[in-house]
């Protein structure tokens, strides 16, 4: 089974866009990854036995070095 979960990431361009989709694409489990610039939100059609927190853990290293925020909107 799988499940989508959608985070709000602090992205800024298509730099950004593009690091988010590939950190969270090298997740064993993730089926896909889509981002939305304008709304700042990313959805994750995963496995159901990724956790939510593997994905927002993953991305908060990322932000954490940019000053980006990354909060898990539903779970």
């Amino acid at each position: 089974m799988t499940k989508t979960v959608n985070i709000k990431v602090g992205m800024t361009c298509s730099g950004c866009s593009g690091a988010v989709t590939r950190i969270l694409s090298k997740i064993e489990g993730v089926n896909s990854v889509s981002t939305d610039l304008e709304t700042k939100m990313v959805g994750v059609v995963c496995n159901d036995e990724v956790a939510e927190s593997t994905l927002v853990d993953a991305l908060k290293k990322w932000a954490g070095s940019s000053g980006k925020i990354v909060e898990l909107v539903t779970p």
